[in-house]
């Protein structure tokens, strides 16, 4: 009986291994091309590829929730602090910024997330000549203006006539440029959490501004974003990890846990002056605003202990 049941088994082997059917791994749903979040690319630098690319079927991270804001009361609010800070993408902590993007989350910078998301309707744009208090909503002519650089003219000699030829030469978007971002956020300690919490209000691309000559004029907010509309889009994408591939976050995530470098460069006062403003902008006067910038942080950071102790 043992050998009828062994020439049997092996039968079945033989005929599985010549049909190469037994042993042959379904095919995955994975396998097939992974659509962005979503379902259109941010930019045309990352197409799907047409095979799986990597040692694994990958699994989309649909997540695409952020993450859950207690309540806040009012009556429970016993302080409040406004912050202004501005986070420098050339910094190490913040070259997630600067992440090119992949086929898995529809590719893009972090600033062309922000202005796929503005096309598409997602979130609105808010004019930074107003400052930062979202009164003016900005128009999709009015973002593409600031986007697209002015285009230059330029003449060329003409081989056939001899004469000079204008030629106008358009000029792209260039994401690689906006080297800073600013935002706003309140500092809130609440008797009814028992601890400091904070909540990002707004946040804003920082371009440098250029003359005619090429000389630098300095920095200005392209324009302001209203943070909780932002999230669910911040949700969808994934933020690069230089430490492990497979251990990526959002960037809801990313904001919410504090993962980036950044200063503080203005806090509420009767002023309502940055500190720049106050101190100027000669080299002995940069170095006072840091040290305020880091007295700033060091206050709202002792701030905590001192609602306890006293």
């Amino acid at each position: 009986m043992n050998i009828l049941k062994a020439y049997k088994l092996s039968f079945f082997v033989t005929l599985a291994l010549g049909s190469g059917v037994a042993f042959a791994q379904p095919k995955s749903t994975t396998d097939q091309p992974l659509a962005p979040a979503d379902n259109g690319a941010v930019t045309q630098r990352w197409s799907p590829s047409k095979t799986p690319d990597g040692a694994y079927d990958h699994v989309r991270h649909d997540r695409n929730v952020p993450i859950p804001w207690p309540y806040l009361r009012e009556a429970d609010i016993l302080w409040k602090k406004r912050v202004w800070r501005e986070i420098d993408t050339r910094e190490k902590p913040n070259i997630g910024f600067r992440y090119q993007g992949d086929e898995n989350t529809g590719g893009g910078m972090f600033i062309e997330i922000l202005i796929d998301a503005i096309k598409r309707g997602n979130i609105t744009a808010y004019s930074a000549l107003d400052g930062d208090r979202f009164t003016t909503e900005l128009t999709k002519q009015q973002l593409m203006e600031q986007l697209t650089p002015k285009p230059d003219t330029m003449y060329f000699d003409d081989p056939v006539t001899g004469g000079q030829v204008m030629k106008i030469i358009q000029k792209d978007f260039r994401p690689e440029l906006i080297t800073k971002f600013r935002i706003k956020e309140d500092w809130i300690f609440d008797r009814n959490e028992g601890k400091m919490i904070v909540r990002i209000v707004g946040i804003a691309p920082v371009k440098d501004v250029y003359g005619e000559n090429g000389d630098y004029r300095g920095q200005q907010a392209m324009f302001w974003l209203y943070y909780p509309e932002i999230r669910n889009t911040l949700a969808k994408y994934e933020v690069f990890n230089p430490n492990n591939d497979i251990d990526r976050y959002t960037w809801d995530e990313f904001f919410e846990n504090r993962m980036f470098s950044s200063r503080i460069y203005k806090v509420s006062n009767s002023l309502d002056a940055a500190f720049q403003d106050i101190y100027g902008q000669d080299a002995r006067a940069k170095m006072e605003s840091l040290y305020e910038s880091q007295q700033a942080a060091n206050d709202i950071f002792n701030k905590e202990h001192d609602m306890w102790v006293y």
